[in-house]
């Protein structure tokens, strides 16, 4: 064999961190068991989503931030989810199976981009377990006194501020545990849970809600500025932060700061998706678990929200427990019990959503060949991924008993504003890449597998069709990072506001090009409307959010992108399924295989079409 140059070693490198998973999207087969239904996986969603934010988030944004304005706050953060959940809902109904973005990416823009995706849902579950099972364990100790923060400070202190925790939290390791059992026992098992600990959960919120409306008085949502500076005079309110009384007290500036934190109220949706290869029906239940927890959970904070914000003026909310300061305030004494349990059990239901996708992800990527294949066992009576599951608890164990994950808390919306971020590229890649086989069946119908083969390398160089959409997405990505780091570093100076026309502009040249390309035809039970606009908007508006966060927050994500890619070049990029299919293929190519092998390898290969869409044609 002859020398390969430098350029061609470094083009064949790049098409292997490219190489995509072909699935058969059709097929359902499974080594996972099929037991959750379309209401499961809405109080899957539900559960996830409406968490601990709902009992705290409402009161530290109204009062520091947009006031009784955070109605709309909420709103707009839900609109924002909302574009990422029909994203994913799309991808839920055209590739039913286990993996959420991580998959998703794998079967659009390529191998390496899978595993930063998957990499970083698995970070952002395990910050997100820990840190809700903290918070668990807080609200527990606060109910009954403190008793058991008083005894682990006193005998169990650590002596590094700064690096780990204050004391060892031993009941949030117990409660991981005890979790991670029941999830190794069987996920429908851990599904009903949910569904008993999520209904309790609504309960309650629908009691905050009707209490709001019947103790409450919209004459707090007119509050007039003299009456805010003298109730806040002698305490640690911000002040100087104050624009006026009202409905909007800091103004749209406030507003939008409100909805930037909001958003964040909404993360866990995604977990649904994780759960592909185990539901029923996938192509249908996925989609609208998605839009139906979606709506569920912006009706709820839109409610507590208005609700809180009705029973007291917003700038004597307490940042730390708003609804039973709230009570307290309006003479319900016995209504904190019923907000103690609720938050109990939306905790519960946010540790399950983050616990029961965690696993499902690194069984995915250990199943493909890019974590190490160990990970992939399941239990032979139940099929759940019994090595996955308990190596993730103790991980996240470990990670609670030790730090208290303050600092850590943004990684988890790093990983998965990223995660959002590309699923809504892959929507426009996917869409438009399957139209080429759409737009000349006809010419390939009545041809032999040579034929075939013949006539796609003469057409493909002369007519791009395949090039054009990948270069404009391309663009599209680098723009929107651009606009990201403009708009959060040049706020609304002259220069930055004139680059941000520029970069419009350009975007939607951009977006314009990629419209007029026609797209994939194939049949789905849900697709996203209004392509490519919903898709670019969902990237713009994650992809800012991401440039909110500190340059700390972006150092530990290196750190931990470092590790992965450690994992990944040591281990996962010679051991990955389709690494080892493209040396059989490249084998199979030499020694002259049949018409239709070589027809099918092409079509792989030129990343055109899924396999079962060609054998179904």
């Amino acid at each position: 064999m002859t020398p390969r140059s430098i350029p061609e070693v470094l083009k064949q490198f790049g098409k292997k961190l490219l190489r995509v998973k072909v699935v058969n999207s059709s097929s359902d087969e499974t080594r996972l068991s099929r037991c959750i239904n379309t209401l499961d996986l809405v109080a899957l969603g539900v559960g996830s989503t409406l968490g601990a934010g709902v009992y705290v988030l409402a009161g530290a944004v109204a009062r520091d931030g947009a006031g009784p304005a955070i109605v709309l706050s909420f709103l707009m953060a839900s609109l924002a989810a909302v574009l990422a959940g029909l994203c994913y809902a799309e991808f839920g109904a055209r590739v039913p199976k286990t993996g959420s973005a991580y998959l998703y990416s794998y079967v659009t823009v390529g191998e390496v981009w899978a595993f930063i995706t998957g990499w970083n849902l698995i970070l952002s579950y395990i910050i997100g377990t820990s840190s809700v099972a903290r918070a668990w364990s807080a609200t527990f100790d606060e109910i009954f006194g403190k008793h058991i923060q008083d005894f682990c400070r006193r005998h169990m202190a650590m002596s590094a501020p700064g690096i780990l925790a204050e004391y060892p939290d031993i009941f949030a390791v117990f409660i991981i545990l005890f979790l991670t059992g029941v999830l190794a026992v069987g996920v429908k098992e851990s599904v009903k849970l949910n569904k008993i600990l999520t209904c309790v959960n609504m309960l309650v919120l629908l009691f905050v809600i009707i209490s709001g409306f019947v103790k409450g008085s919209l004459e707090n949502w007119n509050v007039d500025p003299e009456e805010v500076l003298n109730g806040t005079r002698n305490s640690s309110f911000n002040r100087q932060q104050i624009l006026g009384g009202g409905f909007m007290p800091f103004g749209w500036a406030g507003v939008l700061s409100g909805a930037a934190t909001c958003f964040y109220a909404f993360i866990g949706f995604d977990c649904i998706a994780t759960t592909g290869e185990e539901v029923k029906n996938p192509q249908r239940a996925i989609p609208i678990g998605i839009v139906a927890s979606l709506l569920i959970c912006f009706v709820a904070y839109f409610g507590v929200s208005t609700a809180l914000t009705m029973m007291m003026p917003y700038y004597l909310l307490d940042v730390n427990s708003p609804l039973p300061v709230a009570f307290k305030y309006v003479g319900w004494m016995p209504a904190t019990y019923a907000v103690a349990l609720g938050s109990i059990c939306a905790l519960s239901t946010s540790l399950l959503g983050s616990m029961l996708p965690m696993p499902r992800v690194v069984w995915a990527m250990a199943e493909d060949g890019l974590l190490f294949r160990f990970l992939a066992r399941l239990t032979p009576r139940k099929k759940t991924p019994l090595v996955a599951t308990i190596i993730s608890g103790v991980l996240s164990a470990v990670m609670a008993f030790l730090f208290d994950l303050k600092d850590l808390v943004d990684l988890m919306s790093i990983g998965t504003l990223l995660a959002y971020s590309l699923v809504a590229a892959c929507v426009l890649v996917l869409r438009y890449s399957l139209k080429f086989f759409s737009f000349y069946a006809e010419e390939l119908t009545g041809l032999t597998g040579f034929q075939r083969i013949t006539w796609l390398s003469c057409v493909i160089p002369s007519c791009h069709l395949t090039g054009e959409w990948s270069i404009c997405t391309a663009v599209l990505g680098v723009l929107v990072c651009i606009f990201g780091i403009v708009a959060v570093l040049g706020g609304l100076a002259l220069w930055s506001v004139a680059l941000l026309c520029i970069i419009v502009a350009i975007s939607l040249l951009t977006t314009f090009v990629v419209c007029r390309q026609p797209q994939s035809k194939t049949k789905l039970s849900f697709k996203v409307p209004l392509l490519p606009f919903v898709p670019v908007v969902s990237m713009f508006v994650n992809v800012y959010l991401m440039m909110q966060l500190d340059r700390g927050t972006w150092v530990r994500f290196f750190i931990w992108m470092c590790l992965g890619f450690a994992i990944y070049f040591g281990y996962g990029f010679r051991n990955s399924t389709e690494a080892t299919s493209s040396r059989s293929e490249a084998c199979t190519i030499e020694g002259e295989p049949m018409e239709r092998e070589k027809d099918v390898y092409l079509l792989k290969k030129l990343n055109i079409i899924p396999v079962d869409e060609y054998e179904d044609s």
